[in-house]
């Protein structure tokens, strides 16, 4: 039986820099299987001279390994539209194809023409279905390369978030002939931002504090920039960021285009919708909030039971990559010694880490070179790592939107995945709650779990049939 052990408890190695969250038994999973990520894929450009042929410049493109997995309605169920249906430049047809993006998912259909067309959007979608492509792809072709100044700005609400959003932002425009892409982040020398401001930024990905300290001190002119767009907008609109928004958006010209991205529409959302935006177009692809190909289960333990619970899971399970997440920055660092001690390999990462720290954890996990996370909800807002197929809420949350982002890390872009949750007593209340809110049904954990809910090499059920009993599914994997 295939396990998610990663080394074996006798040769475990001693606690490898804890200060930067890499705590390891043995750094490499064996079997991880290889899954193409976008932000991570690098492949080599096109041979030069070849684009110029009407009939050849796809056979000159160095795709990605294709994805065979099963994928859900969330992102199938499409209109039958194809990128080159947008009339985008070929360069950045290039650059999409070469992410491995085959056709567009139901929120970049929806999206993608309205934005090229200069008009306000309002979009509400799940968790791992393209947002992102929905918007930086008509956001890229819009770039006049002609113009010097800033163009384009992407608001997100983590330092890690901005740096996928600016990798992909780099991939997907590489063949576009020089647009310059910027990350800034708190948390990073500013002067080192002021000083790549001196030079030609058409797009910047940013946080909102780092973003309106540059344009304060009159370092990033956004006087002329047409287009912002605000990715996990419930976030930023909260009372952590809606401040610095207000205040970024009237450095800004009136006639500029605002896009609206987000699981979930609060009040808040809705009444910054109503100050700012001119006649949205409004995109609603939510008639249900979980992902249909996410499995939920519960494990009812007390308190002390917990890390026995998880090794179980660990033995149980065919773990790809899995995610964990506890309700304290303090529980995340026990938690991974402990993971670390019981032999199975495991980073950690939170908001009270040093950004280089974290930085560094969040380019190994997605490259493979752990096959367990332990963190808190920063890793919860828009984080795309496609090998991830186990979600495990250590501690159970609060409340039903952080249950439903960090559900969301797993079955990502219509794949399927698994979320487990270990629940106390103190939970059960909330337990309920949760399931009302967000009209789903977390069941019972059985005694075995069928792999093709959660495993890609066994995907042979398909998600999105509700016939039939789903207990019958349940396959034995063996006594704990």
């Amino acid at each position: 039986m295939a396990t998610a052990r990663t080394a074996n408890p006798t040769s475990v190695m001693g606690l490898n820099k804890p200060a930067n969250g890499q705590l390891k038994g043995q750094p490499k999973p064996a079997n991880l299987q290889s899954i193409p990520s976008a932000a991570a894929q690098q492949p080599a450009g096109p041979q030069k001279g070849n684009t110029d042929s009407t009939d050849d410049w796809k056979k000159c493109l160095q795709l990605p390994p294709k994805d065979t997995r099963m994928k859900t309605s969330d992102v199938t169920s499409t209109k039958g539209n194809e990128f080159e249906d947008y009339c985008l430049k070929r360069e950045l047809l290039m650059g999409i194809f070469e992410m491995g993006w085959e056709k567009p998912s139901p929120v970049q259909e929806e999206s993608i023409p309205i934005a090229l067309s200069g008009r306000d959007i309002l979009a509400r979608a799940k968790n791992g279905t393209g947002k992102s492509g929905a918007y930086l792809i008509p956001l890229l072709e819009r770039i006049d390369l002609k113009k010097d100044h800033i163009q384009a700005i992407v608001m997100v609400p983590t330092r890690e978030l901005a740096l996928q959003m600016s990798q992909i932002s780099i991939q997907l425009s590489k063949h576009l002939g020089g647009v310059k892409v910027m990350a800034t982040t708190g948390g990073t020398n500013l002067r080192d931002d002021i000083m790549r401001l001196d030079e030609t930024v058409h797009v910047i990905i940013a946080t909102p504090g780092r973003i309106l300290d540059l344009v304060k001190k009159g370092v990033a002119k956004v006087d002329k920039t047409q287009m912002m767009v605000m990715d996990e907008a419930d976030k930023l609109l909260s009372q952590d960021f809606v401040i610095l928004i207000e205040e970024i958006i009237s450095f800004l010209p009136k006639d500029r285009q605002i896009l609206l991205y987000s699981a979930t529409f609060p009040v808040s959302v809705q009444k910054f919708m109503a100050k700012h935006l001119k006649k949205p177009y409004e995109i609603n692809l939510m008639e249900e909030l979980t992902l249909k190909g996410i499995t939920q289960y519960y494990a009812y333990v007390t308190e002390r039971q917990k890390v026995h619970c998880l090794n179980t899971l660990f033995s149980r399970l065919q773990i790809n990559q899995s995610i964990i997440f506890c309700n304290s920055t303090q529980r995340v660092e026990l938690l991974a010694k402990k993971i670390t001690q019981l032999g199975y390999s495991c980073f950690y990462i939170h908001a009270k880490m040093m950004q280089e720290y974290r930085n560094r954890v969040f380019h190994d996990f997605r490259n493979g070179l752990c096959r367990n996370l332990v963190c808190t909800d920063l890793f919860t807002r828009g984080i795309d790592i496609q090998a991830v197929n186990v979600v495990i809420n250590f501690d159970f949350p609060k409340s039903a939107e952080t249950y439903l982002h960090r559900i969301g890390r797993s079955g990502r872009f219509g794949h399927l995945g698994l979320a487990i949750n270990l629940i106390t007593s103190e939970d059960r209340f909330n337990l309920k709650g949760i399931e009302e809110q967000l009209v789903t049904d977390i069941k019972p954990i059985p005694s075995s779990i069928d792999k093709s809910l959660y495993v890609a090499e066994f995907h042979s059920v398909d998600p999105d049939d509700d016939g039939g009993d789903g207990e019958a599914k349940q396959k034995e994997l063996g006594a704990a």
